[in-house]
């Protein structure tokens, strides 16, 4: 194996975390301009414009990354006036905002810093974007030599966030532990896909714990200790673990790995080719697919414990829930095995077998819906 650099994410934690940017940033330049969502921005404007007041940092202006991360987004911010002159680049918004700006900045050879307006994925801190065609499918990875320089967390932000953002990132997040443990197993494991593998066994406790009184602060705006644990849950813990099980585009295939995730997030690339699911969030979509996953696994009775907490907090059990039919599943099978999730996957998967897996899950939490519960 060649050498490897190890990158794991630096964070600040609060409400007034953007009072840390003038010194976390001060080895970088001076000059930054702000790429984000339109309301993402406009959430973060006076924070980020307090938090570098009185310092050397100047805030060049703001622009819009474009509404997806595609690389026709990167390829138009590439050509910005204010892009080019900027030494650093502040990636504020969700994961597709963060995508953008951190593929624009490898591509540029310029440091990022990443401001989550929401805690819905661990897009902030991780060295590789999630890239879609302009037709909202998945195109691709693009993996970055380095993730974000800092990430900034500002809980005042994301407590009055949209509820259906955090309810999303704890359905994304509830895969993490999951998917991993899955994907590995088998494998002839080493230092940091094994430190990964570890720290991905302490993410859906706190999910579990803390969860529904989060969701519960999120929808009242208030700042709490369950809502910065579930946060730093879905940002960070689960964002550590994708920078220490992902090795990827290496001068010898045999360096490569992926067990970042698997069949669960199969579940949700194979239904971004169904025009029903395009209402449903990321994370909606996977929650979902970590009970086709146990299923698949034959880890019923934990798959059960997962569905009562999914139905304890609105996300969905069924495939009705998230727009699917059983119509459709030939092409999500069909999809979900192009992807690299599916190569990394222990056994030998196949469609059919995936397929059951859906048709099983969707039948057990339709009972449970039925029922009250399993």
């Amino acid at each position: 194996m060649k050498s490897q650099n190890i990158y794991l994410p630096n964070y600040s934690v609060g409400e007034d975390c953007y009072q840390q940017i003038p010194f976390l940033t001060r080895n970088y330049g001076s000059k930054a301009v702000v790429i984000g969502g339109k309301t993402a921005m406009e959430k973060a404007k006076d924070a980020l414009i307090k938090g570098i007041e009185g310092s050397g940092v100047e805030l060049l202006g703001f622009l819009w990354y474009g509404g997806d991360s595609t690389m026709e987004n990167v390829e138009k911010l590439r050509r910005e006036e204010l892009v080019q002159k900027a030494e650093m680049l502040f990636a504020v918004g969700g994961g597709r905002a963060c995508d953008t700006v951190k593929t624009l900045g490898d591509l540029l050879d310029k440091p990022v810093f990443t401001f989550p307006t929401l805690a819905s994925n661990c897009a902030a801190c991780t060295n590789l974007s999630v890239i879609y065609n302009t037709d909202g499918s998945f195109r691709q990875y693009y993996y970055q030599k380095q993730p974000a320089c800092h990430t900034f967390i500002n809980t005042r932000i994301i407590a009055e966030s949209p509820y259906e953002m955090l309810w999303a990132g704890i359905g994304d997040a509830l895969s993490k532990e999951y998917e991993v443990v899955f994907a590995c197993r088998g494998k002839k494991m080493h230092h940091l896909p094994l430190l990964g593998l570890g720290i991905s066994r302490t993410c859906t406790s706190p999910l579990l714990t803390f969860g529904s009184r989060a969701l519960q602060d999120c929808k009242n705006k208030r700042v709490s200790f369950e809502l910065e644990q579930v946060a730093l849950d879905i940002i960070i813990l689960t964002g550590i673990v994708s920078n220490c099980t992902v090795h990827q585009n290496q001068p010898d295939p045999r360096d490569n790995y992926y067990y970042n995730s698997s069949l669960a997030h199969c579940v949700y690339y194979g239904s971004s080719l169904i025009p029903a699911c395009e209402t449903h969030l990321h994370g909606e979509i996977v929650s979902f697919g970590v009970l086709c996953l146990l299923t698949y696994d034959n880890q019923t009775e934990e798959r059960d414990r997962i569905l009562n907490f999914n139905r304890s907090i609105g996300l969905p059990v069924t495939m009705e829930q998230i727009g699917l039919t059983e119509a459709d599943l030939p092409v999500v099978a069909k999809k979900a095995s192009s992807v690299v999730e599916w190569e990394y996957a222990p056994g030998n998967p196949t469609e059919e077998r995936f397929i059951q897996a859906i048709l099983d899950a969707d039948r057990a939490g339709r009972k449970a819906l039925a029922h009250g519960g399993i």
